[in-house]
């Protein structure tokens, strides 16, 4: 079957008031499933670092990880269902020493393979099998400067080796990206970060917000807060300028937006639409943990995101028919609540980044790590804070549970506090909210 998607007009605050039109055409798996795209893959949870705003909480390999045989067999279905990039993430995906032949299976069957790492342990032998088996980029974490790096990573010289298998890879012919958590640490950090890395010879950099779950949830000193983000975007947009300069590319993450005068200029290299358009997960992308868990989005806790085992179940099947997976698909306006319900890209927007909201409030819908709502709010003379009232429990991907705060910004007096909502039902917004209605 085929899922046509509607043309979309929407104004943006930079002033350029109707998108480009576009109408796409979607092919589907049984159940009106749409075909992902791409799929991130957990190869295994051990890893050489522990970084302290590590989702997974990673250390450890999970009990039961795929062995290298049924780790074949997933490569092979995710070619059936029409995986185009396979990301391979951990842990650290390379401890694993059938990382090459799970590569080589990867490009045999015709998808992308790209490899996410510390390069902590990234050795010259690591490096020469994985461009033997073909990986096509390397996409590096590198978060802030030195100390600062170091820091969040929790190995002395973290920054150094990281840099060193950049070198490595480019001497043997693959392409070198960046990655970089924006969080309070890092934030001040981004402009000269992107020298370095552009003189080290990255093609790319993307840039996200780090995220409310793992271990970043024991650290709330860590974590943005919503009223930081015009700050940040106006460095995002002296970064843009300078990468067109130097020829990296400026990736936004899912977690970067929304809907502000940045909008266009971040997302146009991406899509000739040029703005966000709601959460992929569960439709485009897809995550698969190490010990076969499927999930809709890679960076969500199984819990409530979980669509069953590869470990017992065939791909297909799960993709076309998890509920967990359906959640994602058939979210609307009436999943979204407080700003977010009243906002006018709602319908498109769907409160962005599930994996921004989820872990803060308990459920996606309301997300105030949002560009276009600080301006809003700002203009207002209010801006936004969370303020975390539970701790997480120890789990991978698990969280705290944060209120969020309206405050005036002459004197930081609170005009309203909402509190978690720890429910994914789909509750229209009630009519009685205090919270400044969205524009």
């Amino acid at each position: 079957m085929a899922e046509t998607r509607p043309r979309i007009r929407l104004p943006l605050v930079s002033g350029e008031r109707e998108l480009p039109r576009r109408t796409r055409t979607v092919s589907a798996l049984a159940g009106d499933a749409p075909r992902p795209g791409i799929a991130v893959w957990e190869l295994t949870l051990a890893c050489d670092q522990r970084c302290l705003h590590c989702g997974p909480r990673a250390g450890k390999a999970r009990a039961r990880e795929l062995d290298t045989a049924r780790c074949l067999e997933v490569v092979a279905q995710l070619a059936a269902i029409g995986v185009s990039e396979v990301s391979l993430i951990g842990g650290e995906a390379y401890l694993r020493d059938d990382c090459p032949a799970i590569v080589r299976a990867i490009r045999a069957h015709g998808m992308t393979c790209i490899l996410t790492t510390g390069g902590y342990n990234l050795t010259q032998a690591r490096a020469e099998a994985l461009a033997a088996a073909g990986v096509q980029s390397v996409s590096i974490s590198i978060d802030g400067l030195q100390e600062t790096h170091d820091r969040l990573r929790g190995r002395a010289r973290s920054w150094a080796r990281a840099f060193a298998a950049m070198r490595r890879l480019r001497a043997l012919g693959v392409q070198v990206a960046v990655n970089t958590q924006i969080n309070a640490w890092t934030k001040d950090e981004l402009l000269p970060l992107l020298e370095l890395v552009a003189a080290a010879g990255a093609h790319a950099w993307q840039v996200q917000i780090t995220v409310a779950h793992g271990n970043a949830a024991d650290h709330p000193e860590l974590l943005l807060q919503p009223y930081m983000i015009p700050e940040v975007f106006e460095t995002l947009e002296r970064a843009l300028a300078r990468c067109r300069e130097l020829g990296v590319l400026l990736y936004p993450g899912n977690s970067v937006g929304y809907f502000g005068p940045l909008e266009h200029p971040l997302r146009r290299p991406f899509d000739v639409e040029g703005h966000y358009r709601g959460c992929a997960a569960g439709r485009a992308t897809l995550g698969i943990e190490s010990d076969g868990r499927l999930k809709g989005c890679p960076s969500l806790d199984g819990a409530v995101n979980g669509a069953g085992s590869l470990a017992e179940h065939d791909l297909e099947d799960l993709w076309s028919s998890a509920p967990a997976l359906r959640f994602f698909r058939a979210r609307g306006r009436d999943s979204l609540w407080g700003y977010c319900a009243r906002c006018y890209y709602a319908d498109t927007c769907k409160a962005g980044c599930t994996t921004m909201t989820e872990p803060l409030f308990g459920r996606p819908g309301n997300n105030p790590f949002c560009h276009h709502r600080a301006l809003e709010l700002r203009a207002q003379g209010l801006r936004e804070r969370v303020e975390q009232v539970r701790a997480a429990t120890g789990r991978p991907f698990d969280s705290g549970l944060f209120q969020l705060v309206l405050e005036r910004v002459s004197d930081g007096a609170r005009v309203h506090v909402e509190p978690p909502r720890t429910s994914r039902a789909l509750e229209p917004d009630g009519p009685g909210s205090p919270l400044p209605i969205a524009p």
